[in-house]
């Protein structure tokens, strides 16, 4: 898959796109693109936001800016080509994002990232431009930067052989394995630690009361939360 980041500080993905399994990911043919909205910008002196009409505090990424960097990039009329591509906008105020969700964008072939900054974008970037507007949880960040790592990692972890083993990711928390709850707990040595010892199950050699166990435990856990 093509997955394309939209946003005013690139630099910001180095660290990500240095990750091992993002480094797996590329290395089987996926592509992962940072692009600078200011790069394309059709104003002077690099500008890409202004002052809300209505007045008030912050500025607004305009939606001329993004328009022109996805036309630059596609090489084709965003708001003409609406659909033929997954276009998510990161925004506090978008649905929330969830593990069904990036597996739906995994099964996709192309997928753009617009970060938002300041006081987020012009409504008809969500209206026109964009698919989706998706958040990843009811708080507000100084950028859709950290949100757009947050999507890329749940769904480049998704795409086979970017996490080496196969069998890493069927049992994750929230995954349909375990029915959307999440992951059950997990023990590793020492067996006793301060007088905290493994449950006796987990060192039984009995697969299925293993799985049962894990299985009870992940609804448990979905039952308290």
């Amino acid at each position: 898959m093509k997955i394309d980041v939209f946003t005013l500080f690139p630099g910001w993905f180095e660290f990500f796109e240095g990750q091992r399994h993002v480094r797996n990911a590329v290395e089987l043919g996926h592509e992962l693109t940072v692009v600078d909205l200011r790069s394309t910008t059709p104003l002077r002196a690099g500008q890409v936001d202004d002052t809300p009409y209505g007045g008030g505090a912050g500025m607004v990424l305009r939606v001329d800016v993004v328009e022109a960097a996805l036309r630059v990039r596609w090489d084709t009329d965003p708001v003409e080509g609406r659909g033929s591509r997954r276009v998510v906008a990161l925004s506090a105020s978008g649905r929330p994002f969830d593990d069904a969700l990036a597996s739906e964008l995994a099964g996709e072939d192309e997928v753009a990232l617009l970060c938002g900054r300041y006081e987020g974008f012009d409504e008809r970037v969500h209206e026109h431009l964009a698919t989706d507007v998706v958040s990843i949880g009811p708080y507000v960040l100084a950028g859709g930067e950290l949100a757009a790592m947050v999507v890329c990692d749940a769904v480049l972890r998704k795409l086979p052989g970017a996490l080496g083993h196969e069998s890493s990711a069927v049992e994750e928390s929230f995954s349909p394995a375990l029915g959307g709850a999440p992951e059950y707990p997990q023990y590793t040595r020492p067996a006793d630690w301060r007088g905290h010892g493994v449950p006796a199950v987990l060192s039984s050699g009995d697969h299925a009361r293993v799985r049962a166990w894990r299985l009870e435990q992940s609804r448990q856990r979905a039952d308290s939360g």
